[in-house]
């Protein structure tokens, strides 16, 4: 059974041989271009965010006539083998948020960065930690990411020293894109999250961990995360996620009233991730403490707006189990226990190194759903 029938219809942006970039859907191996199939010019563009920016009603409009026509004789000139066109970024990202949502990842790093006090921070179950990253370092999946460069100190040097990161990592990752947004000084409440959010992509938010730990504190994550961060150049809509919502594993203390989900968004959503074709990880969304609801409602809480583009990520995807981890400074526990990859012991990436994130979903009718793939190659970088 195909992960891309018409249960799941995943929108990107795509260019065909000597054409420009425009709209479509993926349906098994083909790309469906929609300003074609649908005679719409909000499809014509190379980026999703006039259509998103139509509204939830519009989506629905979209999703069930595509689903109509598709289910007959589709015309030839829609139609593209995925295999012969090129795949683009398929939003124009306003801004970009990372959240911290895996109390599993969360515990780990406290553990591993500050070993001598408790793992967690006093703050972390009470909210959706996360910080704002660079919008303009968001890349498709398939580009290469230079390897960068900063200050880092190690526990046993004197001084910082300047220079390529040794402790390059991975974060396997959900992002979700903001279709609808809202004005400033305004309110998302947490169950108006299906009216805001259009879909979902896998994410890779690449960490220099050596920069992070010298720079994070007081202020956080800076250069050790804002070099290059990869999305899946397939957004699988909300609509299609339904049979993958269940529970929240449980939230104690109980958040306060604008963070409770009377309809809880937790989503069971298995990761896979491969270094350098040998899978090492599968991260199950399903264990994440808080849902991409409430971190839209604390997102905007404060009366900040959400724009058309926005792209905002739930954080390393962990489990309780070893083989659940997904980045790879909990994988190698800090470097301290390699990993066996095409028979060499790892910790940290090197260059030529390549990673590819997988997901699946449960689909409506027993089957799945797919997100396709998320890759990147680490590119050595010339110091200066």
């Amino acid at each position: 059974m195909t992960l891309f029938g018409l249960d799941n219809l995943p929108y990107g942006v795509f260019s065909p041989a000597g054409g420009a970039p425009r709209v479509g859907v993926r349906l098994d191996d083909q790309v469906v271009d929609l300003s074609v199939l649908l005679d719409d010019p909000v499809f014509a563009t190379g980026s999703l965010n006039a259509f998103m920016a139509q509204g939830r009603d519009r989506w629905a409009e979209v999703r069930e006539r595509i689903t109509e026509l598709l289910s007959t004789d589709v015309p030839d000139a829609a139609l593209h083998p995925l295999g012969d066109v090129r795949l683009h970024l398929p939003i124009e990202v306003a801004d970009y948020v990372d959240f911290y949502a895996s109390e599993h990842h969360a515990s780990n790093l406290g553990r591993l960065f500050r070993p001598d006090s408790e793992p967690l921070t006093p703050n972390w179950k009470h909210l959706p930690v996360g910080y704002h990253g660079r919008a303009g370092t968001v890349v498709v999946s398939g580009t290469d990411v230079v390897r960068p460069c900063g200050q880092r100190k190690a526990p046993d040097e004197a001084a910082p020293t300047y220079g390529p990161s040794r402790r390059l990592d991975i974060e396997a990752e959900l992002g979700f894109v903001v279709g609808a947004g809202s004005t400033l000084g305004s309110r998302i409440g947490v169950d108006e999250f299906a009216d805001h959010v259009f879909g979902a992509v896998l994410l890779n938010d690449w960490s220099a961990r050596d920069l992070q730990a010298w720079e994070y504190v007081p202020l956080g994550p800076h250069l050790g995360k804002s070099f290059a961060t990869s999305i899946s150049p397939w957004v699988v809509p909300l609509a299609a996620l339904e049979a993958a919502r269940v529970p929240l594993p449980g939230q104690d203390p109980e958040p306060l009233p604008y963070l409770r989900e009377h309809d809880g968004w937790g989503l069971d959503i298995d990761l896979v991730v491969e270094w350098n074709g040998e899978e090492v990880s599968r991260p199950p969304y399903r264990e994440m403490y808080w849902s991409p609801a409430q971190m839209l409602a604390h997102m905007t809480v404060n009366g900040a707006s959400a724009r058309t583009g926005d792209l905002f990520a739930s954080g390393t995807i962990s489990g309780p189990e070893k083989n659940q981890r997904g980045a790879f400074i909990e994988l190698t526990w800090g470097g301290r226990e390699p990993v066996t990859v095409k028979g060499e012991e790892r910790t940290f990436l090197e260059d030529g190194d390549e990673v590819t994130i997988s997901a699946t979903a449960p689909g409506p009718r027993g089957g799945r759903i797919g997100f396709g793939e998320v890759t990147g190659r680490i590119r050595s970088t010339v110091t200066a």
